[in-house]
């Protein structure tokens, strides 16, 4: 078989689960047509990056990352006698999970992040930029399986890949966009907050410290959406490579129910965007800088 047919092949089995969790997720949350395909396409590059970077290692070795956290492959971090994973291990998934959560947190800060209307906004727009990720990879693992080992070793490859690895994706971007979210609406949410309390004393001091609590709050729920993303997908990670596999099922369950309760809260339907029009929502780093000038 030629390999122009192996690489078309490739695309059209990654086409199949990328349509399909892609039409349970959009139908929740319907968004413009052109911005959501301009998100997956940006999504889908961002892989790129990652290639490049692996690829620069023949040239330039000490900026291998995983090298480094090979040092500590002997250091053992156990859950009593069940459970021992390698230092090293954990290093590595963590600095791959910060890798790709911040490359698919990209395309939403470039294309979307001026259109966020809503919380539920943020989450889906987080999720197109997962799958056009997940799609680039999923090309590249179907094209590698079926170069080495043929056709008959793609289809519990293409299972996995398509049930399993491409909704991790999917739940580790649409939990940090969720609190991607609640940080670009910062500044509506915390004056909910203040009249939900109804005390004068704290109306009083966030008069007082508006400011300076907005991006205080805009900060915190940024990275602790990044940590818990990148914690989740380490997690994920650290499960296949220990052959946990009996426990990555409940884990992506957990993970399915999570990102359903996120769509289905009510305050995540608030068009903040519309009743605060011509508003910044959190501090902008371009004012910000001209005002100190």
């Amino acid at each position: 078989m030629s390999q122009f047919l192996q690489i078309i092949g490739s695309i059209l089995l990654a086409c199949v689960p990328a349509y399909i969790w892609g039409y349970l997720y959009y139908k929740k949350q319907p968004e413009d047509r052109r911005h959501t395909a301009l998100t997956f396409i940006l999504g889908a590059i961002m892989v790129l990056p990652i290639l490049l970077y692996k690829f620069l290692w023949q040239f330039f070795p000490s900026i291998n990352a995983f090298r480094y956290a090979n040092y500590y492959s002997g250091d053992l971090i156990g859950i009593g006698n069940l459970i021992n994973i390698p230092l090293s291990v954990i290093i590595t998934f963590m600095f791959v999970g910060v890798m790709e959560e911040l490359l698919k947190f990209l395309p939403v800060k470039i294309v979307d992040e001026n259109r966020l209307r809503s919380v539920d906004d943020s989450i889906e727009f987080f999720i197109i930029a997962a799958l056009g990720f997940a799609f680039t990879e999923n090309v590249l693992y179907f094209y590698n399986i079926w170069v080495t080992q043929g056709t008959n070793s793609l289809f519990l490859p293409f299972l996995f890949r398509s049930s399993f690895s491409t909704f991790a994706h999917i739940m580790f971007s649409g939990i940090f966009g969720y609190y991607y979210g609640t940080a670009h609406f910062a500044k509506p949410i915390l004056q909910e907050e203040l009249r939900a309390k109804r005390q004068l004393w704290t109306v009083a001091l966030h008069k007082l410290f508006n400011f300076r609590q907005t991006k205080l709050f805009h900060q915190e729920r940024l990275l602790e959406g990044l940590l818990i993303a990148v914690g989740l997908h380490a997690l994920f990670n650290i499960f296949l490579e220990m052959n946990l596999t009996l426990i990555i099922a409940p884990f992506l369950v957990s993970g399915y129910m999570t990102l359903n309760y996120l769509f289905a809260k009510k305050e995540n339907h608030k068009i903040y965007g519309k009743l605060f029009e011509g508003i910044r929502n959190h501090a902008s780093p371009t004012s910000a800088r001209q005002n100190q000038a």
